[in-house]
């Protein structure tokens, strides 16, 4: 009588908790992170304080759903097939409920596909090629950061005001830096018809000589550049670009060189006047981001940087899509992802159903050396749900869908 009276109220105890959603059933929420820590640390040491703040931060509210947070990070080595190995071992062997993570952005393609393969949602928090939302887009994936299409649209217009003819490109020659260039020079051409490129260098990415590149640019005496280099290979190319004197009265279009974690580094050598997408922490004055400034500044001691951010509103994103969900189920994240609104240091951004790709906007405005620190001036903030292609044009870039 015991055992049978035993065995029922096991079943009974089994069927309860198999009627509970996975977030509650397990009592935790695990994020499965995948990205280069060794290879990028400027942008990613900051990146990942921004992760663990988010989680501290929501954690101390409760959790999600009644599940607390549980963050389980993984070193990709800046390759591809690590990324994909760790992202298999973090969803077979940790059971993680997420996916997030790529700073690279051929990294960032590799486990758009894993996730496609796997149907298993993945966040991609800060790749920028358009092909993750474009043409390798897939319903399991999205994306927080401002696209190569849109960081590059918002700068056009400034390129276009110069009413320079002759244009030079450089870039690293990877998936982002080519989707970056194209973008750039099809929507200058379209409001600059009369504009040339008549140089065009292609180092491999973190392997500049920059020697070789500035003097290729000098002899094709542009009117401008454009330039989407970032990291060691930015600091060696402005470094030697001042030595040999390319940017004198040259105006330069410069993609990312606003983020601290690029600015920084160059101190006294920081060109003054470039046009740039950025970061100028130190003068943002909205209440969303005086929040985020000083719980960040509480914590660390420190100033945030853009990898701060984007870490910090990519765990606020995951929160805010499981909680909509009310459950980590992929189909059910899916479908709350989908028009997905929240809160972050940089406003209310809203992922959009046609294409997953958030509006999460940038900075735009000029480097200046104020005093041997590299600064950003005159800089506007550009909401991204303007710089974005038509419904009816993404159809056509994501057959996908």
């Amino acid at each position: 009588m015991f055992r049978r009276s035993f065995i029922a109220t096991a079943a009974l105890a089994t069927m309860g908790a198999a009627a509970l959603t996975p977030v509650a059933a397990q009592g935790v929420i695990k994020i499965g992170e995948v990205n280069s820590y060794k290879v990028q640390p400027a942008f990613l040491e900051p990146y990942k304080k921004g992760m663990e703040l988010a989680v501290e931060e929501v954690n101390a509210a409760g959790g999600v759903n009644g599940a607390k947070l549980q963050l389980i990070t993984r070193d990709d080595n800046g390759n591809p097939g690590d990324a994909v190995r760790a992202a298999e071992e973090l969803v077979s062997r940790e059971k993680v409920d997420v996916l997030t993570g790529a700073f690279l952005s051929n990294i960032g393609l590799a486990l758009t596909d894993f996730a496609k393969q796997k149907k298993f949602f993945y966040l991609a928090s800060e790749p920028l090629t358009d092909k993750i939302v474009w043409g390798s887009g897939n319903k399991y994936t999205f994306r927080l950061r401002p696209s190569t299409y849109m960081q590059s649209a918002m700068l056009v217009p400034e390129a276009a005001k110069l009413k320079k003819k002759r244009w030079a490109v450089v870039y690293p020659n990877y998936e982002y830096g080519q989707s970056a260039v194209a973008t750039f020079k099809a929507l200058l051409k379209a409001a600059q018809p009369d504009v040339e490129f008549v140089a065009e260098q292609a180092p491999p990415l973190g392997k500049l000589d920059a020697g070789s590149v500035v003097q290729a640019l000098a002899d094709a005496k542009p009117d401008a550049i454009f330039n989407v280099l970032f990291g060691a290979d930015l600091a060696k190319f402005v470094r030697e670009g001042n030595t040999r004197g390319l940017f004198q009265s040259r105006t330069v279009v410069s993609l990312l060189t606003g983020e601290p974690e690029y600015l920084d580094p160059l101190k006294d050598e920081t060109p003054d006047g470039w046009i740039v997408t950025g970061y100028p922490w130190y003068g943002i004055q909205t209440p969303e981001h005086k929040a985020f400034f000083l719980a960040y500044h509480r914590k660390y001691n420190d100033y945030p940087r853009l990898g701060s951010v984007v870490g910090y509103s990519t765990i606020k994103s995951l929160a805010a899509g499981i909680a909509k969900a009310k459950s980590t189920d992929t189909e059910k994240l899916i479908t709350a992802f989908r028009g997905l609104q929240l809160e972050t240091p940089m406003g209310k951004i809203t992922y959009r159903a046609q294409d997953h790709q958030s509006t999460m906007g940038a900075y735009v405005g000029k480097t200046k050396n104020d005093k041997g620190k590299g600064t950003m001036v005159d800089y506007v903030y550009f909401d991204g749900a303007k710089f974005q292609p038509s419904d009816a044009e993404v159809a056509k870039l994501r057959p996908g869908n």
